[in-house]
């Protein structure tokens, strides 16, 4: 089956005062029909510059490399104008902070109806009997009256949901969610992920997700991406994954998750070593050798590459024993 998108051996650098930095180096993966991929790792591992550059959204500074096909199309190096027509109507975006991504200055009704106005072309009065829909779709209460709110009047998790119903207005192909359930309670977590969950059964829409939160993954996603250094590092389905994580990396983020690595409420989580390394090249070696329990003597000399199969690990020494999480 083709896939909806297609991300292949995908770069980016940033030119800044030190030199080039490496942000992305060689990422490749695909993300099926109505198929959740979640993309995990550390805060500073490349996840969220991932994410950008299959919208289109990392500035000028920015230089990238490689493929990014959206049902076949290219997206790297597409026109400004090639770009505006898919961002939105194909690919649409769920930013990580919905106070600072929505307009304080125009009512959310506007907002959402501007983008069916630019996209889709309806009418003032179509586009707001769909905004309201849409509202409602989230689980907005009250739709018609909150329609003529402006964000600062609504809560964190309200603002969330209104960036949500911007983001699938035009019924996008592909939902990049970016961290979409940070800074928000336990309880407002829960009603995001049902409004992604359901999005995802009621219109089949394909959800790339961005998160440090296993937890999240666990109750979400289909497949797993670990990314590390900008890289890559394992690649399975989530209960796999879990079941049987093989990179060093990966086992570490599942000891020190409050979910997903606890055997007990007296149990201390774990935690990894140091922090991710900023690059300014890539060096010849694996990026975690520093930071890993397992490093051998070839980690330091030679840098791994993916594993072929359903579970893929880039590792020279990986955990080949099921681990309980």
């Amino acid at each position: 089956m083709t896939p909806v998108l297609a991300v292949k051996d995908l770069s980016v650098t940033f030119r800044t005062e030190d030199g080039p930095l490496s942000a992305v180096d060689h990422v490749s993966f695909e993300v099926g029909d109505g198929e959740v991929l979640a993309v995990v790792g550390e805060s500073g591992c490349g996840k969220s510059v991932t994410a950008m550059s299959i919208a289109g959204l990392l500035p000028r500074s920015a230089t990238v490399d490689g493929s990014v096909e959206l049902d076949g199309t290219e997206l790297i190096g597409a026109d400004k104008r090639t770009l505006r027509s898919i961002r939105g109507r194909e690919v649409a975006y769920i930013f990580q902070e919905p106070m600072t991504s929505l307009n304080p200055v125009f009512t959310v009704g506007h907002q959402i109806s501007e983008v069916l106005r630019t996209h889709i072309g309806l009418n003032r009065q179509d586009a707001r009997t769909r905004a309201i829909e849409l509202l409602k779709l989230v689980g907005i209460s009250s739709a018609e009256r909150r329609i003529g709110d402006y964000p600062h009047q609504l809560s964190g998790g309200m603002r969330q949901r209104v960036m949500i119903a911007m983001a699938v207005a035009c019924d996008p192909k592909v939902l990049i969610a970016d961290e979409p359930t940070t800074a928000l309670d336990v309880t407002i977590q829960a009603g995001i992920l049902d409004v992604l969950r359901g999005l995802r059964e009621r219109l089949g829409t394909s959800i790339v997700l961005i998160t440090h939160d296993l937890g999240v993954v666990a109750d979400l996603a289909d497949r797993v991406a670990v990314m590390y250094a900008g890289r890559v590092v394992e690649t399975a389905e989530v209960h796999d994954l879990f079941a049987n994580p093989q990179h060093p990396y990966t086992t570490g983020l599942l000891g020190a998750s409050p979910a997903a690595g606890r055997h007990a409420e007296s149990q201390r989580l774990n935690e990894i070593p140091g922090l991710v390394p900023v690059l300014t090249e890539q060096p010849d070696a694996c990026t975690f050798a520093d930071r890993c329990p397992r490093a051998v003597d070839t980690c330091t000399t030679s840098q791994p590459q993916l594993t072929p199969g359903p579970h893929r690990v880039a590792c020279w020494n990986p955990v080949r024993e099921p681990v309980e999480v």
